[in-house]
């Protein structure tokens, strides 16, 4: 069974304030796209890496993947888009080839989190990578709560979500034929396309902190020191 592994980088992430995509900022010495790359890149289990980058900056993300035999596609105007853009790549790939789909946001994914989706697709269809909500968390309508689910049965999503090829082309040949189609991510779109398939749930990792905000790039230093350490530890054992 073949597997591919694609960065979404094709977003600009106005609210960090930044002027630049925010996968292009700086942390810890290096940009924040690099992380997921050289995550990706050095995954044994994967047979391919794309990379999905903003319109515009293509040869800022040829340079931090060059090295590591990484393909660069150009993205779309949504997440959506760059999804498709990333699946006109893997046109020629069997529908059982195993594919995690990452957001660059998240720049410090870690192997055992990869490697949990790509078990969970030997024997499931779809999965996501999800934590326990901490919060209670509300429904509001007209500034009143209208609802309070239990937190037992709430979980946060981040991301890689992988996919058997296969479903995730179903998934999107009736998305696209419905005109009222609007998605955040590609779990949503089988949910909503293929109700039959069900969705795994594996483990995340609280240091899968999507970088959203200023405040973000504060932990994203902490969280990109924590990383190098690790680096030059496989590094001194290697």
């Amino acid at each position: 069974m073949k597997t591919a592994g694609v960065i979404l980088a094709g977003g600009i992430g106005q609210r960090v304030g930044a002027g630049i995509p925010k996968q292009l900022i700086r942390v810890g010495g290096r940009p924040l796209l690099a992380y997921p790359i050289r995550t990706f890149a050095s995954f044994p289990g994967l047979d391919q890496v794309i990379v999905v980058m903003a319109s515009g900056h293509l040869e800022a993300a040829e340079e931090l993947c060059a090295p590591h035999g990484v393909r660069v596609v150009e993205g779309g105007d949504t997440r959506t888009a760059s999804t498709l853009k990333a699946m006109e790549v893997l046109a020629g790939a069997p529908d059982e080839t195993r594919v995690l789909f990452h957001d660059a946001a998240r720049a410090f994914v870690g192997h055992a989190v990869i490697d949990r989706c790509l078990a969970a697709l030997e024997t499931h269809e779809s999965v996501a990578v999800a934590l326990p909500v901490t919060d209670t968390v509300v429904a509001v309508e007209g500034g009143l709560v209208a609802d309070m689910p239990p937190r037992s049965t709430l979980a946060r999503f981040q991301t890689p979500q992988g996919f058997r090829l296969g479903t995730l082309r179903r998934a999107y040949a009736r998305a696209l034929a419905d005109p009222a189609f609007v998605a955040t991510d590609d779990c949503g779109v089988v949910h909503r396309y293929l109700p039959d398939v069900p969705i795994t749930v594996v483990e995340g990792d609280e240091g899968l902190l999507k970088v959203t905000t200023p405040l973000d790039l504060v932990v994203a230093e902490h969280l990109a020191a924590q990383y190098q350490a690790a680096e030059r530890a496989a590094g001194e054992d290697a």
